[in-house]
């Protein structure tokens, strides 16, 4: 288990990006069947029972972007979410456990713009690091000049990470240097923040424009890449994320520069967040099996992780309602 929980120890560099080069990424092509395949294997040959379940779901809460991203945010419910970030899992199952020592926190809270300076007064004893969605989510259809203000804004108002959507049109065009140009504003507006783009990946139509995106992406300097904004009619799939996780291992592969990952939305069940797991651990080795370089977008998958570790603790499963604001 501490092999599993164990943290990266290092500060990950900022992706510095690469030279816009069309021979990277245009010939790039993608075997759906072969995708499809390797996906149902890697969930159908892997179980895991008892203490090592227990270490992968820990390790999935570590790697969690606390996520509330409504119309209705208040103040309070932003707070009440930050005190579940700190502190994930019930203190009598924390005991049962005994994984004190663990100091278990979620590695992110996710919030809109408005909510930075409370999600940031409600963290401040902390070092869960605030993200926020940013450049007209989730449409992306703001004016330019306002999607770059509104990256400077929250940076200034202390967001740690920027989660911004790409404009999907440069992809559905095949307008590759317009989305290099513009992600590159987005990272150069970041300042010291992460950069973090949201492809949309049900609506970019192909797993090729998948892989094409997470290219142009990283070598824009996006630190990581991420499926989608949650909205979508479609959000994160094995397939999607089999296809990213190669293009940043080839990435990693020419430049030796580590690209995170976020799979969002749809993702509520324990047992989808270990094949998560599995997958980046089996596709791009433990070094990506931290919060540094590994998230999940989510809201509700908090419950039911604590349902199951009630389970294992008990002997019972607990009605979701008893599980806080997740």
């Amino acid at each position: 288990m501490d092999q599993i929980l164990k943290h990266h120890s290092l500060n990950e560099l900022r992706n510095q990006g690469l030279p816009y080069d069309e021979k990277l990424f245009l010939d790039i092509s993608v075997n759906m069947s072969a995708i499809e395949r390797r996906c149902a294997t890697a969930v159908k040959r892997r179980t895991v029972k008892k203490e090592s379940q227990v270490a992968w779901l820990l390790k999935a809460i570590s790697c969690i972007d606390l996520t509330t991203l409504s119309g209705d945010d208040t103040p309070g419910r932003v707070r009440r979410l930050c005190a579940k970030a700190k502190s994930p899992i019930k203190r009598d199952l924390v005991d049962s456990l005994d994984i004190e020592e663990l100091n278990l926190n979620v590695g992110a809270v996710c919030v809109y713009h408005d909510m930075i300076t409370h999600a940031k007064a409600a963290l401040a004893e902390s070092e869960i690091p605030i993200a926020a969605v940013s450049t007209g989510f989730p449409a992306g259809l703001t004016p330019f000049k306002l999607k770059v203000l509104e990256i400077h804004e929250s940076v200034a108002a202390g967001a740690d990470e920027i989660d911004v959507v790409i404009s999907r049109k440069h992809v559905l065009n095949g307008d590759w240097k317009k989305l290099y140009d513009e992600v590159k504003e987005y990272k150069a507006a970041c300042g010291s923040s992460h950069l973090k783009t949201i492809l949309a990946t049900g609506e970019l139509g192909t797993l090729r424009n998948v892989a094409k995106a997470s290219w142009v992406c990283m070598m824009a300097g996006a630190d990581f890449i991420k499926t989608s904004t949650g909205k979508e009619s479609i959000n994160a799939t094995l397939p999607v994320t089999l296809v990213m996780l190669r293009a940043i291992r080839d990435f990693y592969e020419l430049t030796g520069q580590r690209i995170g990952y976020k799979p969002a939305g749809g993702i509520s069940k324990a047992k989808d967040s270990i094949n998560y797991l599995i997958l980046v651990k089996e596709e791009l080795g433990r070094n990506w099996l931290t919060p540094n370089l590994f998230r999940f977008g989510a809201s509700s998958l908090l419950a039911d992780i604590e349902r199951q570790l009630e389970f294992y603790a008990t002997g019972n499963y607990s009605a979701f309602n008893r599980h806080g604001i997740a």
